[in-house]
């Protein structure tokens, strides 16, 4: 079933069964569909595979119509209906989940009821990095999640990787468990061939690193292999990018064909850098994608991406702005035969369909909450 699948149904702000006030775990979100984003597609399939295992008590922040985030009033009330939906409930649960850091208070209403639900706070990426920014803004939010650490100090982070979880400690947050991403996985078969150009899939903003792979690497790379950019958007000093010669933009593809993108690449790349703002990558969700489809995945060794790719598995980790090790891992992948180059992709991709599992990660944080079956 899709993130986005209508049969998968956005809660009704009115509506709760017996069942749910009943059940042992709260999940609070205030990512939820229509609204489309990481967050949103991890709410999604959290809460459908938790379900899937146990009863859930969700309540979830639909976002617009249009793909946005709620609005401003949207948000404003939310604490309400989530307190209204816990005063709601026949006894407090044994486990409360809060979607992201920035909704940490949502977790005070724990002490309305009888009885101490263990709590926990998912963190992803900029929700618990915005702080690094340096600018007004981002100083107080940094301070307002600094008193979240101290006045909940037995919280439980759940980190989607372990730079995510170091990254929560400079705010004070200190007790962090590391659950890594799912993906949803098909049916591609491996075929061992490629097209023989390297593909990028994302956004071109600077600390994913095209621009810095296009001025470093590409031009020590044989003249017959292009760079291929499967994304939309760009920040403007990465603008340059499309200029290349040697650079294709694909735009948007389906899901299907970014599968298909993904196997027939010479490799995959992920060639992320050291941002001078202390933006970081928080899980890099394109490598085990790319290894599920049969692509073999060449990523930088940096962030939550060391989370992302088992190194010599799924794929294989490059030191961070080494143009060299670059270009050297590179042509050794060119030089692969078909039935060697099968024969990875196929372990990459078992790997990866074993691992990188929704089902996995909610099995991992009800383990982490003490309800694991």
């Amino acid at each position: 079933m899709s993130a986005h699948d209508p049969a998968f149904r956005t809660p009704s702000h009115n509506e709760t069964s017996s069942a749910d006030r009943a059940a042992d775990f709260l999940f609070v979100t205030r990512k939820w569909a229509p609204a489309m984003g990481g967050m949103e597609t991890w709410s999604h399939k959290l809460a459908e595979h938790l379900e899937a295992i146990q009863p859930i008590d969700l309540v979830a922040l639909p976002g617009r119509d249009n793909g946005m985030p709620p609005s401003v009033t949207s948000l404003l009330f939310f604490p309400f209906l989530v307190l209204k939906r816990y005063l709601a409930r026949t006894a407090a649960p044994k486990t409360l989940l809060l979607g992201d850091m920035a909704i940490w208070p949502l977790a005070l209403i724990s002490i309305l009821r009888k009885g101490s639900p263990k709590i926990m706070i998912a963190a992803h990426g900029t929700d618990v990095a915005y702080h690094r920014r340096g600018t007004i803004k981002a100083k107080l939010y940094g301070a307002y999640l600094k008193i979240g650490s101290r006045v909940l100090s037995h919280a439980t982070i759940v980190a989607n990787s372990r730079a995510t979880a170091e990254v929560a400690s400079e705010t004070g947050w200190k007790t962090a468990k590391l659950v890594p991403l799912g993906t949803d996985h098909t049916e591609i078969e491996v075929s061992g061939k490629h097209n023989g150009h390297i593909l990028f899939a994302g956004r071109l903003v600077n600390r994913k690193g095209c621009g810095w792979f296009a001025r470093e690497v590409l031009p020590n790379l044989p003249a017959s292999i292009r760079l291929q950019i499967a994304g939309t958007g760009w920040d403007a000093s990465e603008a340059f990018v499309l200029d290349d010669q040697r650079v294709d933009m694909l735009g948007v593809l389906s899901p299907d064909e970014l599968r298909a993108a993904y196997r027939d690449a010479l490799c995959v790349i992920m060639p992320n850098i050291e941002p001078t703002n202390g933006e970081y990558e928080g899980f890099g969700l394109v490598a085990p994608e790319a290894a599920s489809a049969g692509g073999i995945v060449l990523a930088a060794d940096h962030g939550g991406i060391r989370d992302a790719v088992i190194h010599g598995e799924t794929g294989y980790l490059l030191a961070v702005g080494d143009a060299k090790a670059w270009v050297a891992a590179i042509s050794q992948t060119a030089k692969l035969t078909t039935e060697q180059r099968r024969a990875f992709c196929y372990k990459a991709q078992s790997k990866a369909r074993a691992f990188f599992t929704w089902d996995r990660v909610a099995r991992d944080i009800l383990s982490l909450a003490g309800a694991g079956q």
